[in-house]
């Protein structure tokens, strides 16, 4: 009987779906099979599906799912890593992070920016060549709440668990709808522009902690993580583990291919070819399109789950896949 009402409690205070975070465990990579990411170009990227990077200067650091083939912690069995390129030197106006953007839908009901606005509790494992103290932040859409914090790691090149409490933001304007709820941010060198002190809200876009460790400052350093969950309560629960295909179908509701696009012309000639396509989830919204193909097999118009393709001449046969992007 006292079983059935602690399984009651748990369900009725969200036990299931605890985890606002989508593949904590870093362990879908739909976009690059666990190939390294680099920086080289642009000012911000994805890596292992839902978590993004940006950086205020190009080729300071990689990031990669399962980088340098460490044994994850226990029961996992992905992380995601990021490794310095070079020892550079952080410039105010400079930041490089990793993190999640979630969407608003799935954090409308912590009511922040009201007077009952939850308490969220982050937990995560984390792994570096370096010791001391790091940051990261949560903020808002627009930059204009945002909350950083600090962590320790002790002693280098060991997995340690870190929790970090959150009393929820009573004040700014925060996203409900599916747009960005809410952005969590890990720091692998930010300028003072970008920092503030760690364990309040404040007033301002911040992406760190004043005086956090810089990875980017030492070449061929690395910040592992993996096991991430961000869940209402004060105390963190064990690390929710959804089926493959659960958290697989989360992840495509931002980033997600067609099934195989298969086109015959035997004349040799250019030809216009329309058809039906279709997702594997409902995105988000609707999709930036691209297609890959051997013979030039390219999205013109996307309505609806109508595409348009125009195949370049050749004899034979062509065949790709359309990938869609709705990511926050």
């Amino acid at each position: 009987m006292t079983n059935a009402v602690n399984l009651a409690s748990a369900a009725g205070t969200g036990f299931a779906f605890r985890n606002r975070i989508i593949n904590g465990d870093m362990r879908i990579d739909q976009r690059n099979a666990g190939a390294s990411v680099g920086t080289g170009s642009g000012s911000s990227g994805y890596s292992v599906d839902r978590w993004f990077h940006e950086y205020s200067q190009v080729s300071k650091f990689t990031l990669q799912q399962n980088a340098g083939a460490v044994s994850p912690p226990a029961g996992f069995r992905g992380y995601l890593g990021a490794t310095s390129s070079s020892a550079y030197s952080v410039a105010a106006g400079d930041y490089f992070i990793v993190g999640q953007r979630i969407e608003g839908l799935n954090m409308s009901d912590l009511w922040w920016g009201t007077s009952s606005a939850a308490t969220v509790t982050l937990s995560f494992w984390v792994r570096s060549s370096l010791t001391g103290t790091f940051g990261g932040a949560i903020r808002n859409r627009v930059g204009a709440r945002s909350y950083p914090f600090t962590y320790s790691v002790a002693s280098a090149n060991t997995w340690e668990f870190k929790t970090i409490t959150i009393a929820g933001d009573t004040s700014g304007s925060w996203d409900t709808d599916n747009s960005i709820g809410l952005h969590l941010s890990f720091g692998l060198g930010v300028g003072s522009t970008y920092s503030a002190s760690g364990g309040s809200w404040q007033a301002g876009n911040f992406l760190s902690a004043t005086g956090a460790t810089s990875v980017v400052g030492t070449n061929g350093a690395t910040l592992y993580i993996t096991g991430v969950q961000l869940e209402v309560g004060s105390v963190a629960t064990p690390f929710e583990r959804r089926l493959y295909g659960q958290e697989l179908a989360l992840c495509q509701r931002y980033y997600a291919r067609s099934g195989s696009i298969y086109v015959t012309n035997q004349t040799a000639a250019t030809v216009a070819v329309t058809g039906q396509g279709s997702f594997p989830v409902t995105m988000r919204t609707s999709p930036t399109l691209s297609a890959t193909s051997t013979s030039g097999l390219s999205v013109n118009e996307y309505r609806d789950i109508q595409f348009g393709l125009s195949i370049a001449a050749f004899s034979g046969y062509s065949t790709g896949t359309i990938t869609g992007n709705a990511e926050l």
